[in-house]
């Protein structure tokens, strides 16, 4: 593997091509391109990228498919008519398998999905770099066959054939790879490796070139191993002329290019080719620990041996005919349901009968034990695959459940999809047309009795929005990417309520957002413009158990304070929240979460909790505010406790500023 430090240094020197026609797409795989490739020529459609491979000397292609004028494809057809050797990468999506036949034939040498991942791309381009470098020696040793034959089999997969294509040398990787022993191949056509998919046109085309035209031959070939599976590599052969230019055998160089070609691609054209495909989805429990607790190599063997334990463990009454690895500690066993002759009821009994089976094993690395735990999803039909993923997901949010039989799952979750779909719409409109803005709850002082501080409340203004309360709007914008935008109209809106309203002004956070640093820099950059109210500005704190980094959590809190902002936890006494927390936090204020408050009165639990955090928090010198303060017993017994503020419609709902604004004026 090309080290990522090489890699880089070898890949700004070569000049890449970019071809899609999709502005947003564009310009959002830009951001990942512009990492690794200094000379980048871009293009709209096929049309202008043929136009500028010709104008300008190109090391690598990368391109969409679906294009206007002319289709990526029919690109690289043309282009491999100028030049049969420059490297092609294709961006595809999950629904583009079509194509895949027509891009082997053309000599693509890898695969991208949509949206670029940034491990997929680092990983492909390594093993393009280590590509380029391969083939740049197999034209060496081709050339000098006999004086580097010992090197050509250390760096390739080698086979000889005669005149008719009977293999008469395979070395040792040849075998590794294939399966087979040297005994079983020599002597026997090259078609013992051939796989059904590829197309007998593509061996037309080689038997033509180096036959008839007594040329180097090259593309991408899938061939199929002893025990069934597949394996892809990128094959050179060329015909070893004698002295009258007569033929006198074949000799063939190959570099295994399986990783590239993406086995999640794979298995997408797979189950996308087949109306009745049987998929079980396995994902490792807590993977994500074992690969930041033991250290990523040993998380690379995990999975490597655990993969072999599928295989010892799969169930004897309906094997799977392949097994993807998949990365992140998932993999994927498909069947071809019609070759499986049990009932769905005898499967799902097997496949838990498996899973038991793993999960009461052990994986031994390096002389250390490691306990297996998996979940597992199972499904069959035409939407086998996405049914599986949904059901993979709903595990991970299901701590009771480790199996789910997930058929027709993806059609409720796509329903999901296209009620979040139809709210970022909506959000996109509402931010487009300025209709988001902020209600004004007044915070109390139970002292006092007097308004002390306001707090800020998101409101989405558009008929559209009736019926969705605003935690799922901010939710769904959190996933939708929109939520920067949402917070910054709301410190401005913020901001500008501290001139009207004269008071203090509470502003939520949720935890994990402040783990984004765009979020951070919206929020530093008006800290900076408006130092003068910054001190009377309070960041209300909602944790979230998902965060993964409080260190850029605590570096924030003590940025923000350097302005004078408090700080307050939200939801204090139930959830996520914990005492811990007040040591990273070092809050000015918690406020009792309202589940507690609303229960007061009658529910003797609620109020041993409140008076045990009340007692704890006094004592650490911190604030103390209660919310959902509905009635004035309620704000009788708080006051009794000792907590310092109240918020609840006893003493006001949420109003506009424009409210606030009438009323001021009108004394």
């Amino acid at each position: 593997m090309v080290k990522l430090e090489e890699m880089i240094d070898f890949l700004k020197t070569k000049k890449l091509l970019y071809v899609e026609d999709n502005p947003e797409a564009r310009e959002s795989t830009l951001g990942v391109l512009e990492e690794f490739f200094t000379d980048i020529t871009i293009a709209e459609d096929g049309v202008e990228g043929l136009e500028k491979f010709k104008n300008n000397e190109i090391d690598l292609i990368i391109t969409d498919i679906n294009m206007p004028k002319m289709s990526g494809l029919e690109m690289i057809q043309e282009i491999r008519e100028f030049d049969e050797d420059v490297f092609i990468l294709v961006l595809s999506a999950y629904n583009e398998s079509g194509f895949f036949m027509d891009s082997i034939r053309l000599g693509v040498d890898g695969y991208l999905l949509k949206p670029i991942e940034i491990e997929q791309f680092i990983s492909i381009l390594q093993k393009i770099t280590q590509k380029l470098k391969l083939k740049y020696e197999s034209k060496h040793n081709l050339n000098l066959l006999n004086q580097y034959q010992e090197a050509a089999d250390a760096s390739s997969i080698v086979s000889k054939t005669d005149t008719k294509g009977i293999i008469t040398y395979v070395n040792d990787k040849f075998c590794k790879i294939s399966g087979y022993t040297k005994e079983e191949l020599i002597g026997k056509n090259h078609n013992i490796v051939r796989h059904p998919d590829m197309p007998k046109e593509a061996f037309r085309d080689m038997w033509d070139t180096i036959k008839n035209k007594k040329q180097i031959w090259q593309g991408i070939v899938k061939n199929r191993k002893k025990d069934g599976n597949f394996y892809y590599v990128d094959a050179t052969i060329k015909p070893i002329l004698d002295l009258n230019g007569e033929i006198l055998e074949y000799i063939a160089l190959r570099v295994d290019i399986t990783d590239i070609m993406d086995q999640k691609k794979q298995l997408n054209d797979l189950c996308a080719n087949s109306k009745n495909m049987l998929v079980a989805y396995i994902k490792i429990d807590d993977f994500y620990d074992i690969e930041r607790f033991y250290g990523q190599n040993i998380a690379i063997k995990f999975e490597e041996v655990f993969r072999q334990t599928l295989l010892e463990y799969m169930p004897e009454d309906c094997i799977f005919d392949n097994v993807f690895s998949l990365g992140n500690g998932e993999f994927a066993l498909t069947r071809d349901k019609e070759n499986c002759f049990e009932t769905i009821d005898n499967v799902i009994k097997n496949i838990k009968n498996f899973q038991k089976k793993i999960n009461h094993n052990k994986i031994k690395i390096e002389g250390v034990d490691y306990d297996i735990s998996i979940i597992l999803s199972l499904s069959c039909g035409e939407h086998a695959l996405e049914d599986a993923k949904y059901g993979i997901i709903k595990l991970q949010t299901d701590d009771n459940s480790s199996f789910i039989f997930a058929k027709d799952l993806s059609k409720i979750e796509q329903k999901k999809a296209e009620k979040n779909l139809k709210i970022i719409r909506m959000i996109k409109k509402s931010i487009d047309n300025s209709t988001i803005v902020s209600y004004y709850q007044p915070i109390i002082n139970n002292q006092t009795k007097e308004i002390e501080k306001y707090e800020s409340l998101v409101r989405f203004l558009d008929e559209e929005f009736k019926g969705y309360p605003p935690n799922i709007i901010l939710d769904i914008a959190k996933r939708g990417r929109y939520y920067n935008k949402i917070t910054s109209k709301i410190l401005e809106n913020s901001f500008e309520a501290i001139d009207v309203l004269r008071k203090d002004v509470t502003i939520n956070l949720s935890v994990i957002d402040i783990e984004k640093k765009l979020t951070r820099d919206i929020i530093y950059d008006f800290l900076q413009n408006n130092e003068d109210k910054a001190k009377k500005i309070t960041f209300e704190m909602l944790e979230d158990e998902d965060v993964k980094d409080f260190t850029i959590v605590k570096e924030f809190i003590k940025h923000v304070k350097s302005f004078g902002v408090k700080i307050a936890i939200d939801d204090f006494g139930t959830g996520y929240s914990n005492f811990e927390r007040l040591l990273d936090y070092d809050p000015d204020i918690i406020k009792i979460d309202g589940s507690l408050i609303k229960n007061l009165e009658y529910n003797r639990v609620s109020f041993s909790i409140v008076k045990s955090i009340i007692t704890f928090v006094k004592e650490q010198n911190i604030k103390i505010v209660a919310e959902y303060v509905e009635n004035e017993n309620i704000y009788k017994i708080l006051n009794t406790l000792g907590v310092d503020y109240s918020q609840g419609y006893y003493f006001g709902k949420p109003q506009p500023l424009e409210y606030y604004k009438t009323k001021l004026a009108d004394g």
